[in-house]
Formats: C-alpha cells, sequence, structure tokens
C-alpha cells in the first residue's frame, strides 16, 4: 500500500515535516517517525489515509514494477490536455 521510503519521499517532495503530515491526517507524529524509520507496522487504514492525503497534494504513487516503487508529483493538468 504505501512503503516507509515513499512515506519519506513524499514527505521530502511537498517540503512536509512529520509534524505537518501529522497534523494533516491526525495520526500523531510518533506513529508517523515509527512507521518511517521501520520501528513499528502500520494500520492498513492509517497507510491509506497517509497515501490519500499525499495524492489529495498532488502526488502520484508508483508501485513496484522491477524498478523500485517510488513517488513523483502528478502531470500538471495543462500538460495533460496537450496530449
Amino acid at each position: 500500500m504505501l512503503t516507509t521510503d515513499q512515506c519519506r519521499a513524499a514527505r521530502a517532495l511537498l517540503k512536509w515535516t512529520q509534524k505537518d503530515l501529522s497534523d494533516r491526517t491526525n495520526i500523531s507524529q510518533v506513529s508517523i517517525r515509527f512507521f518511517e524509520t521501520g520501528k513499528n507496522d502500520m494500520r492498513m487504514n492509517n497507510q491509506r489515509l497517509l497515501r490519500l492525503t499525499f495524492e489529495n497534494a498532488g502526488l502520484v504513487f508508483i508501485d513496484e514494477n522491477g524498478g523500485g516503487a517510488g513517488v513523483r508529483f502528478a502531470k500538471p493538468e495543462q500538460e495533460k490536455s496537450d496530449e
């Protein structure tokens, strides 16, 4: 659903701190920190909430496809219509 690396990368792209993410999701900073460092598994519902929050902020997640999972900014709407 969401890897620890994707979570850290998504925050970095958005220039969000763990506190920023916590404030937006109501998931504790401690839970986010433990998830990102691999010290604790996060419930699937909370992983979905994190992913949805990032997607609503304009990110797209790339699932494992042989080249590794990733995250990037969504293509701007103007570029989509130019295709």
